[in-house]
């Protein structure tokens, strides 16, 4: 292989990679709110119960939707979701973490169900 080929190959490697998708939500609650203001969840879900500044975010912990469903197998229950917010400074949502979830009335997750309008 020549000095060309090999330079010509870096190149295109580094262009390449600069092409990947890091960073985008792994779920679809992050989907949905990764990116949105916290005050806009926190009006539609109920105000976090906690928060904990983090060096330049602030973590909040969340706990809400509190209904009674019906599951698939005719069963009933009482559901509720909570979560772990990271929000910067200028308060907008940059992680959700589901700590407590509960079997929907359409499939395994409430908060899904709840947060991500599934």
């Amino acid at each position: 292989m020549n000095l060309r080929t090999i330079q010509a190959t870096a190149t295109l490697a580094v262009a390449l990679s600069a092409c990947t998708t890091a960073g985008m939500p792994a779920d679809p609650i992050e989907a949905r709110w990764v990116g949105q203001s916290a005050g806009i969840f926190f009006a539609r879900y109920s105000p976090p119960l906690s928060d904990t500044p983090a060096g330049a975010t602030t973590l909040y912990n969340w706990r809400g939707g509190y209904q009674r469903i019906k599951l698939q197998n005719g069963r009933t229950a009482n559901v509720s979701c909570a979560a772990q917010l990271t929000v910067d400074e200028n308060y907008v949502i940059r992680k959700i973490r589901i700590t407590a979830d509960r079997q929907g009335a359409n499939g395994p997750s409430y908060c899904e169900e709840l947060l991500a309008g599934r």
